[in-house]
């Protein structure tokens, strides 16, 4: 692999250019998308997700290994946000791709996109049809063991396009993703008693999180000890131009 040369920004250069994906895996990813697949639907009050298995267990595999050696995660300032008043380094690793001009906003940070690389944009078009829309922004984030996690969110930030769905595509060790209704995180006696939904995302799998999911329930993936491969994660997103 060329030299990385770290910039003060807390993004990281590669010196040379970047070693692109065999065309074999390019073609096994078309093929991979171009096939029928199987959804489950997962719903409640507010709740709409569909799930399957896009990649298949040695498709999922080649992805992750290029994943692994073609992506550099934010460092630096770019590796933290700002949660009750205080920066903490982001328990996880994370980086993010799109289309030229945008950034993505969360927990005090202003997320940059680099340039699609032709792995994602191979996975891209994957994932685009299997939810059957376009997306224009990833946000990759790395968990390194069961150790890492992210806490309990919403992702109804106003640059998000609300008539397009997230699509989340997970590989490596397979964890909880948990959802949990917003009443029920109320104290009482507003609060509701609804039971949280879990859902085991498997190595190769496609979540999509439909409208209003996003509005009306919080996710989280909780650490989990028993849980200690590399997980990599893919959230595609339909972002509005100011």
């Amino acid at each position: 692999m060329p030299p990385k040369k770290r910039k003060a920004d807390g993004e990281v250069a590669v010196a040379g250019a970047a070693r692109p994906p065999s065309t074999s895996l390019l073609a096994a990813l078309s093929e991979a998308a171009a096939r029928p697949l199987s959804w489950r639907k997962v719903s409640a009050d507010g709740l709409d997700v569909d799930y399957c298995r896009l990649l298949d267990g040695a498709l999922a595999d080649r992805t992750l290994a290029a994943l692994e050696e073609d992506v550099d995660y934010f460092t630096g300032d770019l590796a933290q946000v700002f949660v009750f008043g205080k920066w903490h380094d982001i328990p996880r690793q994370q980086c993010s791709f799109g289309d030229a001009g945008l950034s993505y906003k969360f927990s005090g940070r202003t997320v940059p996109a680099r340039p699609w690389p032709q792995s994602l944009l191979a996975l891209r078009a994957a994932v685009e049809r299997a939810a059957g829309t376009d997306f224009n922004f990833v946000l990759v984030n790395r968990y390194r063991s069961g150790a890492d996690h992210m806490g309990e969110h919403q992702d109804a930030e106003k640059e998000l396009d609300p008539a397009a769905p997230i699509a989340s595509l997970s590989l490596g060790q397979a964890r909880d993703f948990v959802f949990k209704h917003r009443d029920a995180r109320r104290p009482r006696p507003h609060k509701r008693d609804i039971p949280p939904v879990k859902i085991l995302l498997e190595h190769g799998s496609l979540l999509l999180m439909n409208h209003p999911t996003n509005q009306v329930w919080y996710h989280s993936l909780p650490a989990r000890r028993s849980c200690p491969g590399v997980r990599v994660n893919l959230t595609f997103r339909r972002m509005l131009r100011a």
